[in-house]
């Protein structure tokens, strides 16, 4: 009980200071963690059953932020231009599990490629709640904000059958099953749409009804925007389809749907998405960060730094070469993928599945990129934010900052004012 109390008090304390901690280098997924890892470190806390509540409450909350963030999308900005979000989609995804394979062989010597392909693939997936000082940050472009909002929003959905076709090959499944495991994955890519799609719209459509009908109220439609990203999540698992691309596709679908008529449902998913993302990586401290940091070996922070500074980097480089992207903004895209409770659930997801042998160094491998990344990219958002958005100022006339119909207007017109830089503390 003294360990919740405190648990209380500190996420109290914190919420007080919330807006003015989001425009420092103290973000809130690096203090719940610490927080965590404190509690673990002094015993005030139990651990156990920490790890399965982790679990729970980190499928929910990317359940939950998947949904909130596709549902602030514009689509019909979206539509217009999406080059970059597909391009690191469907190349630059690819190529950070190819080269994150490849970085990541040496320094697992004896490990079958299948189990390096598996830690490439745990690696790959993004979070953008760890660096939402970029991606909430108004100096920073809407068309760059949108981007990597989409990518982290979608990656992840794309990542985990990968992820769990390389988990079955690992466990030494024979050829049938592994072309079994092949139709599962393309399954989960097309009806895990299809049901967001259904969800989505349907859900979005209904809401319109009862409010046009005053037959419900702002709380409820929370209630019921909240309700409806875990539907579109289960009814997409039950028809063998992927349930966080379905949350996401259906937040899509409702934003689309609704937009600016339901304020209310925003405020109210972005305030209990906030509290379950809290509580996730406050658990992942007390219940695996512990544990964690006592097998962080020279081979695993070697990979760990190569995946954050070398291979996605390069990988969004390569995805977005050719394309009105200026450098700057590739090198921006090329930083800001910090790893997250994807990272973690994934590897959560797949470990008893496979050998001991495997299961365990990848899950601490996972926990030990999450917190390493909570850290890096939570010192580096806000500052970072500041010096992209100078760079795209003095470029100008960019396509980072044109209008969608592709004319040029000074930059103190287009998604912020320049007055905006010199606020950012």
């Amino acid at each position: 009980m003294t360990g919740l109390l405190l648990l209380a008090l500190f996420t109290v304390a914190f919420s007080m200071v919330a807006n003015r901690m989001s425009t420092t280098m103290l973000t809130a997924p690096m203090l719940f963690i610490g927080f965590g890892y404190l509690l673990s470190q002094t015993g005030i806390m139990s651990q156990e059953g920490a790890e399965t509540s982790l679990h729970l409450v980190a499928e929910i909350a990317l359940i939950v932020l998947l949904f909130l963030d596709a549902a602030q999308i514009d689509m019909g900005v979206l539509r217009k231009r999406h080059v970059w979000p597909v391009r690191m989609l469907l190349i630059g995804l690819p190529l950070s599990l190819l080269f994150g394979t490849l970085a990541a062989m040496p320094f697992l010597p004896g490990w079958p490629i299948l189990a390096v392909a598996l830690v490439a693939a745990i690696l790959a997936p993004t979070d953008a709640a760890l660096g939402q000082a970029v991606v909430t940050n108004k100096i920073v472009p809407e068309r760059t904000r949108r981007a990597l909002t989409v990518e982290s929003g979608l990656n992840d959905g794309l990542a985990l059958p990968v992820v769990l076709l390389f988990a079955s090959l690992v466990a030494n499944e024979t050829d049938k099953s592994n072309v079994d495991w092949l139709v599962f994955g393309a399954k989960q890519l097309i009806l895990g749409p299809l049901v967001g799609i259904v969800a989505g719209l349907a859900g979005g459509t209904i809401l319109i009804w009862a409010k046009n009908r005053k037959s419900t109220s702002e709380p409820y439609e929370g209630v019921g925007a909240i309700a409806l990203a875990g539907a579109a999540y289960l009814a997409a698992t039950q028809v063998g389809g992927n349930g966080f691309i379905s949350a996401f596709v259906a937040g899509l679908c409702f934003g689309h749907v609704v937009k600016g008529r339901c304020k209310f449902v925003y405020e109210f998913t972005e305030s209990e998405g906030q509290m379950l993302t809290w509580g996730a990586f406050f658990l992942l401290g007390l219940a695996l960060l512990p544990q964690a940091i006592n097998h962080l070996d020279g081979s695993t922070l070697a990979i760990i730094l190569i995946s954050l500074f070398v291979v996605r980097p390069l990988s969004i480089w390569i995805a977005l070469t050719g394309t009105d992207a200026s450098g700057v903004t590739r090198l921006f895209f090329g930083w800001f993928g910090p790893r997250g409770l994807a990272t973690a659930l994934f590897a959560l997801l797949v470990v008893s599945t496979i050998d001991h042998s495997f299961a365990e160094p990848i899950v601490l491998l996972a926990v030990n990129a999450v917190w390493i990344s909570a850290v890096l990219h939570g010192l580096s958002a806000a500052p970072g934010a500041r010096w992209y958005a100078r760079q795209v100022e003095k470029m100008g006339d960019c396509a980072e900052v044109k209008p969608i119909d592709g004319s040029a207007k000074p930059l103190k017109h287009s998604h912020y004012d320049n007055k905006d830089i010199g606020n950012v503390k």
